[in-house]
């Protein structure tokens, strides 16, 4: 079976359906990218599939080693601990905490104390603590980010914000990592070491990726399929090459020159 699969998903708001029947399947170790143009209903697909909205109707699927689960109307954080994690169009860095505590709050969910533990610092939180710290600074150090562990998360360049929010989504050790137009306002160099990112992310970490991008020298170069949403439905799925050349998706999104 496939690690992902979403069946019939819809979505509506009053009168207005944003997701409209979406069918998809994603399979282990995939690169997957979710295009089309502006209010065609991608964000509103990510928010069903990591629980900050609940599904009018159809299922969303998580199978890891045989083991299914379904993710519809769980909230945000037991999806998280499922094993989809996110990040934001817009940042939504704790832009007041530091670089290493971005990190470490988003560890938490997978510590091995309870709140007993916490309350009267017993030597498992410590060594819990000592744990996840030591783990935080890997991550650090693998996202070159280790020289801005003590800088305030605002006081990062944008570049480097947008990075932190995907190492923050990491901590908590995903199976999938959904990004939500991880290139919005980066300019070239920065888009360029992004994809790169994403890349080492992909290898290092073992992981399944889908995401969502405007920017197509970045969809075209690094994703292996493509589903194509407008209007909240799916026009088109398949590799980059038939996707770009499908004349519905040139109507209503990419145009002749892409």
């Amino acid at each position: 079976m496939s690690l992902l699969s979403v069946e019939k998903l819809t979505k509506s708001f009053g009168g207005l359906t944003a997701v409209s029947n979406v069918n998809m399947k994603i399979e282990k170790g995939e690169l997957v990218g979710l295009i089309g143009p502006n209010g065609a209903g991608k964000t509103t697909l990510f928010n069903l599939l990591t629980g900050v909205y609940v599904p009018s109707s159809g299922s969303i699927k998580l199978n890891i080693d045989g083991n299914e689960k379904e993710l519809g109307g769980l909230k945000s954080y037991n999806v998280t601990k499922a094993g989809l994690a996110r990040t934001f169009q817009n940042i939504r860095l704790f832009k007041d905490l530091t670089v290493l505590d971005n990190i470490r709050i988003a560890m938490h969910q997978n510590v091995k104390y309870g709140l007993t533990s916490a309350f009267f610092r017993s030597n498992k939180f410590y060594e819990e603590e000592v744990r996840l710290m030591k783990e935080a600074e890997q991550l650090l150090d693998i996202f070159k980010l280790t020289h801005k562990k003590n800088e305030l998360a605002k006081n990062l360049p944008y570049g480097e914000q947008r990075h932190l929010e995907i190492v923050r989504a990491m901590a908590t050790k995903p199976v999938i990592l959904l990004l939500d137009e991880p290139a919005a306002g980066m300019n070239p160099n920065e888009t360029l070491e992004l994809t790169n990112t994403i890349a080492q992310i992909r290898k290092d970490f073992n992981l399944t990726v889908l995401l969502i991008e405007h920017d197509m020298s970045l969809v075209m170069k690094i994703c292996e399929r493509l589903y194509v949403l407008d209007y909240g439905t799916l026009i088109a799925s398949g590799a980059p090459s038939e996707v770009r050349t499908n004349k519905r998706v040139i109507e209503a999104y990419l145009g002749e020159d892409v």
